[in-house]
């Protein structure tokens, strides 16, 4: 009598694909940590680059996103053949903190001591506190951002002193507490043979609505002004003159920075 044979079924092969998605889920469990942890500081580079347009470039790069140094270079944007680089070299350390990032910067040739910051992700925006610091940094270095500059060529040295400062964007708007006054001592322009042609003051007042206000220390050029942020657009206003004795060494520089009014020059920002 006949027996019914039927053809047998091949074992389902479920099993190796599982061992072999464990296998790569392990894999990447392994190798992104170790990635995040050494990812290399040009990457870092390219992000600051994007997202100030060119403006600021950390160039010939080192170490990583963490722990690196580079060479930090203004410039006047992607179109732009204006450029200058900062003396020395910058060294960051970024470290991740509970809803944030806390960051230490230090530049060898203006921080006596590295400036630091926090930065805090929220759901409305993030936020940005400096801690209080002070740093010297050369005028030069604006030269870079280009106009306008890339035809004054400021000499001289700006001095930063920051108190509580904080910057939160909320709905798009930018909310800023605190202070940050920066003096420009021993000032001088390549369009001015006068040198040097004074020290300035420029205080930053946060609030409900954020204050500018341009002051002389000393100096034969007299720099005044004041201003307030509406929404996120700076609106200025000041004037310049210079004294008396000193009217023609000033004068060129007097009809390029604002707008002529007798002896003295008209300021408008925004």
């Amino acid at each position: 009598m006949a027996r019914n044979l039927r053809p047998t079924r091949p074992a389902p092969r479920s099993a190796p694909r599982t061992a072999w998605g464990w296998a790569w889920a392990g894999a990447l469990a392994g190798v992104l940590p170790a990635v995040v942890a050494f990812a290399p500081a040009h990457w870092l580079a390219g992000g600051v680059a994007r997202a100030t347009q060119g403006q600021v470039l950390l160039l010939q790069p080192r170490g990583t996103v963490w722990t690196g140094s580079a060479q930090l270079v203004l410039t006047g944007g992607q179109a732009s053949k204006d450029s200058a680089a900062l003396p020395g070299r910058v060294d960051w350390q970024l470290r991740p903190t509970w809803g944030g990032l806390r960051a230490r910067l230090q530049a060898g040739c203006c921080t006596a001591e590295p400036l630091q910051a926090q930065v805090h992700l929220r759901w409305v925006g993030p936020q940005i506190t400096l801690a209080d610091g002070q740093s010297q940094w050369p005028a030069a270095l604006l030269a870079g951002l280009g106009t306008p500059w890339n035809t004054l060529q400021p000499q001289g040295q700006l001095a930063l002193q920051t108190r509580a400062l904080a910057v939160q964007w909320a709905a798009g708007r930018m909310v800023l507490s605190g202070q940050a006054q920066l003096d420009a001592r021993a000032m001088s322009s390549r369009l001015s043979t006068l040198r040097p042609m004074g020290s300035y003051r420029l205080v930053l007042q946060g609030g409900e609505v954020p204050t500018l206000a341009l002051s002389t220390l000393d100096g034969a050029l007299q720099l005044s002004g004041s201003g307030q942020w509406v929404g996120n657009r700076l609106r200025f206003a000041g004037e310049a003159s210079a004294a008396p004795e000193r009217e023609a060494a000033l004068s060129n520089l007097l009809n390029i920075i604002g707008r002529r009014n007798g002896a003295r020059s008209i300021i408008t920002v925004g």
